[in-house]
């Protein structure tokens, strides 16, 4: 046994294997501390990420109130917002009308209760489908619009020339085109919910002869008062959100034109996101006063 492993030779294949263990902990230690550390850097970008989101609304609801106010501004923006996505919601909501008809159509021939048909299909867009198509609709569109031009702007200076210049930019660009998509949102998505219903209609009529005015009577018969204010108050709250986060998104844009594309990006998955958290909300309230 000694011939064929020396003392030598196993003392020094042990502080071989000594150094390599000390080796291996230092590098588990670094990595951890590295870890840590990333750890430690998105906690604070999310702090502060956070800080500058809340100081942005507080002086988004200052300005909101203070004066003078540029309705002109206003008004311009209500045009882009609202008269250019009519197209784009005019087409939506008039297909998830036929479509939501065509696939409710068979389950209720099983129960010989298509009579019911036209108050489903009220209900579902006037409680849901109509401000949520149109909110996720205008997330996309208007969005990316808003924080792609916010951020081109923000990334070329031309914020910080307005700025020194004395023109007020946080309201002209902001508060404008915050209160335009608030008050639009709401708009298109009664626009959306009549759209549909007119989509739900022809379909009917195509199978029923159902006329307009029965349709119209046997379609608003369930629905009540609470469901036009939650409907309501649903697209104002994606509107406001909307305007919100995409402003918020281009006003903070950095790193040049990546800087630009990545706060139009963030600025529709983000709407997106609370819209839908918004959404689960206003409709948990809703059944609550039911």
């Amino acid at each position: 046994m000694d011939a064929c492993f020396p003392r030598h030779r196993v003392l020094r294949f042990a502080s071989i294997l000594q150094q390599a263990g000390k080796f291996s902990i230092r590098i588990s230690l670094a990595n951890e501390t590295t870890s840590k550390s990333g750890l430690g850097a998105r906690w604070e970008e999310l702090t502060l990420g956070l800080y500058d989101a809340v100081r942005f609304l507080g002086r988004l609801f200052r300005q909101a109130v203070s004066r003078p106010f540029d309705f002109q501004e206003i008004i311009r923006q209500c045009y882009e917002i609202g008269y250019r996505s009519l197209p784009l919601i005019t087409l939506t909501g008039f297909v998830t009308g036929i479509v939501f008809t065509k696939q409710s159509r068979p389950s209720l021939v099983s129960f010989g209760a298509t009579s019911w048909l036209p108050s489903l299909i009220a209900i579902a867009m006037i409680r849901a489908l109509a401000p949520l198509v149109t909110a996720l609709i205008c997330a996309g569109k208007v969005g990316s619009n808003i924080g792609a031009e916010l951020g081109s702007m923000k990334v070329t200076e031309q914020i910080d020339a307005m700025e020194v210049s004395g023109s007020r930019p946080f309201n002209f660009l902001i508060v404008t085109r915050v209160a335009a998509s608030t008050l639009m949102i709401p708009v298109l998505a009664m626009y959306c919910a009549f759209v549909g219903l007119l989509g739900s209609f022809l379909n009917i009529y195509q199978n029923e002869k159902t006329s307009f005015v029965t349709f119209i009577a046997d379609a608003f018969e369930q629905i009540s008062f609470l469901d036009l204010g939650t409907s309501l108050t649903k697209a104002i709250s994606f509107g406001f959100t909307i305007g919100a986060v995409a402003c918020y998104k281009g006003f903070y844009a950095s790193n040049g034109t990546q800087g630009v594309g990545k706060a139009a990006n963030t600025a529709v998955v983000l709407s997106m996101f609370l819209i839908f958290m918004e959404e689960l909300v206003i409709v948990q309230v809703s059944n609550w006063l039911r």
